[in-house]
């Protein structure tokens, strides 16, 4: 048999084997010794947490004639065949390979029929964020009127993808990060259970590397053990991962905190040099700085055993620099790993960020003692104020009267106040408006949701208030009824996204053009005008509205209502004059 990865080998068979989630696997065993067994379930957490092994013990356990305390027996011909992915009753679906309306009507449909082995038919639903909008309603009526014995787990990453109604119809378990302790524990068992050889301090390098992801720690742990013949040393872990070790790291911060920016840099390229690579680095060290900084607050916060350092490291380290200084340090690495996180020459970034922690000082309000700097600016700021005093008084002396606050107010909502005028993209708005139809803005809608779903969060917020006024086959033209949202719809790239997003999802090119919800009557009526499609010489003085049709029995053989009523639809009314 082929070699098999050490996540795939060491997969847990019993809830007792999850490693970390203590509380949602208590929880279920409970729901199946009393029996109180949900129609539906979501498992949500990050990825390599459990969710889906979890989902699997759950649909054993369940159909195991022999269960024992809410846990599988693992010997009978149900649990074998559940294990082995043998059995026609429990079905694995991968929502991002099958997220379409018809894949979830075929399970709607099969679920209407009684399992053929089991005592309960299980579908898996993993990646179920994944789901489309038509999808997911289609699940929904399926989660509405289950099926006698037939259950669905949904597994999700991203559980804020789900819509309310989904998550209000099912039982919710939230999976939490493995700690660097669990993790450690469980690579510790699976190596003597190998009987291979390891150093401990490895497997720390490894524990922090998975950031929280149990998978993600064998798999690294199964490379180390390819790179050095079967054993685990720290060398090859820190040279795997791409951390740094923690001397390096203490050397480093010695010199930034002593303010020895010549030998920070030297350090930091001896680092860069090893292979090390640069976000890992900054990582590494972020943490490093947290352990200083709970060391400071309460010692046995921070687990110095797994740290890699002695005790007598930690209190020197904690006496090197204020707890101040730590938050500046931390907010520049924050800062700096942003900006590192698309550029090819990270090594620069790194230089920078070398000089400036260097050159970090303790903040003077802490010790009572005021920035000669700021005095002066205070100084000048308070002369200034009287200045301005002295001038009013003047001023109303020579009967010269200062506007009030409250005119000023009303002066502002009358439109004295000047503010930067939205600007109409007209050129981008009237081509669409050219092929616009009602049809074609009914499309457009049935894939809105879909459409919000691609784009991230700031941008779905900032359109969450907008709505697709008209569309043609070349684009859409979408209404905001906030001119400052508009502004930043416009100052930003969510057009360009929104563009992308369309052509995914209809196959087209299409243009977005934004414009102001209030604007957009006398917009659609000036292109009506402009264009020959309205009769401008019944419109009088500055009426800007379309004249009134003269007779409502004859609109249907009027080409501009035709033609009004093609682009927008219902949004047309015709009146007698």
């Amino acid at each position: 048999m082929s070699y098999q990865a050490l996540y795939r080998v060491w997969r847990p068979q019993r809830f007792d084997e999850i490693v970390g989630q203590q509380v949602v696997t208590q929880t279920l065993k409970n729901a199946i010794i009393t029996n109180q067994i949900s129609h539906a379930y979501l498992f949500a957490g990050p990825r390599g947490t459990g969710k889906t092994s979890a989902a699997k013990i759950f649909a054993k356990a369940i159909n195991c004639h022999h269960q024992k305390d809410g846990e599988p027996c693992n010997e009978c011909e149900i649990c074998r065949a559940i294990t082995n992915g043998q059995l026609g009753d429990v079905i694995e679906i991968d929502a991002a390979s099958n997220n379409g309306v018809e894949e979830i009507r075929d399970i709607r449909d099969k679920a209407k029929y009684a399992p053929t082995q089991a005592d309960y038919k299980v579908y898996i639903i993993d990646e179920v964020h994944m789901l489309s909008t038509g999808a997911f309603n289609a699940l929904l009526k399926t989660l509405e009127e289950p099926p006698a014995n037939v259950i669905f787990i949904l597994a999700t990453t991203e559980p804020h993808k789900i819509p309310l109604t989904i998550i209000s119809r099912v039982q919710r378990f939230d999976f939490r990060r493995i700690s660097a302790q669990d993790a450690f524990e469980r690579m510790r068992y699976i190596l003597d259970q190998k009987h291979a050889q390891y150093e401990e301090d490895a497997l720390w390098v490894i524990a922090n590397a998975a950031e929280g992801g149990m998978r993600d720690a064998l798999s690294i742990l199964d490379q180390v053990l390819s790179f050095s013949d079967n054993q685990v040393k720290l060398d090859d872990a820190l040279l795997v991962t791409g951390s740094v070790t923690k001397q390096l790291l203490k050397k480093y911060f010695d010199e930034i905190t002593e303010h020895q920016s010549a030998a920070a840099l030297h350090t930091m390229k001896e680092i860069l040099d090893q292979g090390k690579d640069g976000q890992r680095f900054i990582e590494d060290l972020i943490s490093f700085i947290r352990d200083v900084l709970l060391y400071q607050e309460s010692p046995q916060l921070v687990n110095v055993a797994g740290s890699g350092l002695k005790e007598a490291d930690f209190q020197q380290l904690s006496q090197s620099a204020s707890a101040d200084e730590l938050y500046q340090m931390i907010d520049e690495l924050n800062e700096i790993q942003e900006e590192m996180r698309f550029t090819t020459h990270p090594d620069v970034y790194l230089e920078v960020l070398t000089v400036k922690l260097s050159q970090i000082q303790p903040k003077t309000a802490q010790t009572g003692e005021v920035d000669p700097q700021i005095s002066q600016t205070i100084g000048h700021l308070q002369q200034e104020i009287q200045q301005l005093q002295s001038t009013i008084a003047s001023l109303r002396q020579n009967g010269v009267a200062t506007q009030p606050r409250a005119a000023r107010r009303q002066n502002s909502a009358a439109g004295v106040r000047s503010q930067p005028k939205t600007v109409l993209k007209l050129d981008r708005v009237y081509p669409i408006l050219e092929h616009a139809t009602k049809q074609n803005l009914r499309s457009l809608q049935e894939i809105w949701g879909d459409l919000l779903n691609m784009l991230d969060t700031p941008q779905r917020a900032l359109i969450n208030t907008s709505q697709p006024v008209a569309a043609s086959p070349e684009g859409v033209v979408v209404s905001f009824d906030s001119s400052f949202l508009l502004q930043r719809a416009n100052s930003g790239s969510l057009a360009a996204d929104m563009e992308a997003g369309l052509q995914r999802l209809s196959g087209n090119e299409m243009r977005v053009a934004f414009v102001p919800m209030d604007q957009w009557p006398k917009i659609r009526h000036n292109y009506l005008v402009e264009h020959g499609y309205l009769n401008k010489g019944k419109t009088t003085g500055t009426d800007k509205k379309a004249a009134p049709v003269q007779s409502t029995a004859n609109e249907k053989k009027d080409p501009i209502v035709d033609k009004a009523r093609q682009m927008f639809g219902d949004l047309v009314k015709i009146e007698d004059n």
